[in-house]
């Protein structure tokens, strides 16, 4: 994983690394929402954390192995729409588009909140 010490968060916040998603990945505090789950797994693909995408996945629906292409370069994050998965919600869903190289993926991921922490389930 790169040092992203001083940089801009690469969720699209707006934030800086280490003020966002930098703690979530370090796991000093946890997501509060769905969207900030989602947030940091981009900002996890982006920064090559592999483990913080393993440890946030469900594990019901998990591969047995997470793995990070470190030849893709992200570009990019918009979130589309959000459902629900707020601080009082179970389940929720965050749609978004990802750009990378020169490509975009649109995903509608669904999420839900597992001994109190929030896990990405899937995704279509």
């Amino acid at each position: 994983m790169s040092d992203s010490f001083g940089t801009p968060c690469p969720c699209g916040s707006g934030a800086l690394y280490e003020a966002c998603c930098g703690p979530l990945h370090h796991g000093e505090r946890h997501a509060a929402t769905a969207e900030a789950l989602m947030r940091s797994r981009y900002a996890a693909y982006a920064t090559g954390d592999a483990d913080y995408l393993f440890r946030t996945w469900h594990p019901r629906t998990r591969p047995s192995t997470v793995g990070i292409d470190p030849g893709i370069v992200w570009k990019g994050l918009t979130v589309l729409d959000v459902v629900a998965g707020g601080s009082d919600d179970e389940v929720g869903e965050v749609e978004f588009t990802a750009a990378y190289d020169d490509a975009v993926m649109r995903e509608r991921s669904s999420f839900e909140r597992r001994g109190g922490r929030w896990v990405y389930v899937d995704g279509e």
